[in-house]
């Protein structure tokens, strides 16, 4: 059987970085080369400051750059020496998680290989088998045909966006009749046929994979005449998109009706915890609804660097003008960005927003001092943040104290995918 002693993976990104390094680092007899078209992330690559954030990775590609792992632009001559090119050659769709990848690359659930159905095809399906069994077992390397493998990786993806629509969805009946959405995805959880895996209700889903992987499958329907497959999966987008403005909304309905030069922190801006990957974030529409009432935001994330969360805000799908100018002011420290605000905000839900010093925090705020919990993180503080004097709303359920009454809007307004957003922040 042939044997790979040279890989060539194109694309330095937060899939073929990571990937690549682990393969290195369990295959010390490959040489694995990661090329990419862009000098300044594969000189990132190449020091003490890798170009994304993911938990153990650093130690990783520590371990084996200069060695058998490199990172290069010169494209060319990568592609001339390998024996394997990712995604080129054959269908090896990932499935990742960002903030687990190291994890999941190294003790899979499962690695799935599509080829071709000939001679050749086959060929190279078996040399890629026998890269991954120098540590995956074999019962879990599954080989398919090209399609099945494609089609698998984005229903995966649909399925796991559908369940965080689903509960979502929950979410704001719960919120209507008084349960608590925790506690109905604890019971609904427990049904094995259910399981408990991905019924945490939130601002909305994000990331790179959920929203483009349910497009793919909502655009390879309507390319194949199946209309109401489509719109089936497209309702998962529009609950996502639904779940974002709803709680925007509510922010400002609470806020008596208007955020018009109101100081809000908002407390994470990467799509999920440990990781700096903003793209798809709901941080990122939140703040646009927020922009778009007039609202100076104060943002703070550990991980997420000022020029990406600038970047971020200034495109053009989500306000006219550079917002920092007028709108955003991008922070290093969490309680300087509830300095003299109206509101604290929770997006993401990182570990160190548990272990906040919210006493500290309620003193410097304007009161009515709130919290909105759009990651449901603070659950078990709740009692002593209303000691305190904070008025607490959270996702799936009402926070009964002495809540001070408001008047919600009895539409949450809400835009088409196809229409254009009925304004931008102009700052």
């Amino acid at each position: 059987m042939f044997q790979i002693k040279r890989i060539c993976c194109i694309g330095a990104g937060y899939v073929g970085g990571p990937t690549c390094s682990v393969i290195a680092q369990m295959c010390p007899e490959i040489t694995v080369t990661v090329v990419d078209i862009n000098d300044s992330r594969i000189k990132a690559w190449n020091s003490d400051t890798l170009p994304i954030y993911e938990p153990g990775l650093k130690d990783v590609v520590e371990s084996c750059r200069g060695r058998n792992l490199f990172f290069s632009t010169d494209i060319d001559s990568a592609i001339r020496d390998a024996d394997l090119v990712f995604i080129s050659v054959l269908s090896n769709p990932e499935f990742l998680a960002e903030g687990t990848a190291v994890k999941n690359l190294k003790e899979p659930d499962r690695v799935l290989i599509g080829g071709d159905e000939t001679a050749e095809g086959q060929k190279a399906v078996k040399a890629l088998c026998a890269v991954y069994e120098n540590w995956v077992p074999k019962a879990k390397i599954i080989t398919t045909n090209t399609w099945s493998s494609e089609l698998s990786k984005l229903a995966a993806n649909a399925f796991l966006a559908q369940r965080i629509s689903s509960i979502n969805s929950i979410s704001a009946l719960c919120e209507a009749t008084g349960a608590d959405v925790e506690e109905v995805a604890t019971a609904i959880g427990m049904d094995q046929r259910i399981g408990s895996k991905f019924l945490k209700a939130s601002v909305g889903f994000g990331g790179s994979c959920f929203q483009k992987d349910v497009l793919n499958l909502v655009y390879l329907c309507e390319a194949l005449n199946l209309p109401e497959v489509a719109s089936y999966w497209q309702q998962v987008i529009d609950m996502n998109e639904y779940q974002r403005r709803r709680f925007a909304c509510r922010i400002i309905d609470c806020l008596f009706n208007t955020v018009t030069g109101k100081k809000i922190a908002l407390l994470g801006f990467s799509f999920k915890k440990d990781t700096g990957d903003t793209r798809e974030s709901s941080s990122i529409y939140i703040s646009k609804y927020l922009m778009d009432e007039g609202a100076k935001l104060f943002i703070y994330d550990p991980k997420v660097l000022k020029g990406q969360i600038i970047q971020d805000l200034s495109h053009p799908s989500i306000s006219e003008d550079k917002p920092e100018r007028e709108l955003v002011t991008v922070t290093t420290d969490p309680y300087e960005a509830c300095q003299s605000a109206h509101a604290l905000v929770i997006c993401t839900e990182w570990d160190m927003f548990k272990e906040l010093d919210y006493e500290k925090i309620y003193k410097k705020m304007l009161k009515p001092a709130f919290i909105f919990d759009g990651r449901r993180v603070l659950d078990h503080l709740h009692a002593h943040l209303q000691d305190i004097g904070f008025q607490i709303e959270t996702i799936g359920k009402k926070v009964v104290a002495t809540r001070i009454p408001y008047t919600p809007a009895a539409v949450c307004p809400r835009i088409e995918a196809s229409e254009p957003p009925a304004k931008k922040a102009k700052v």
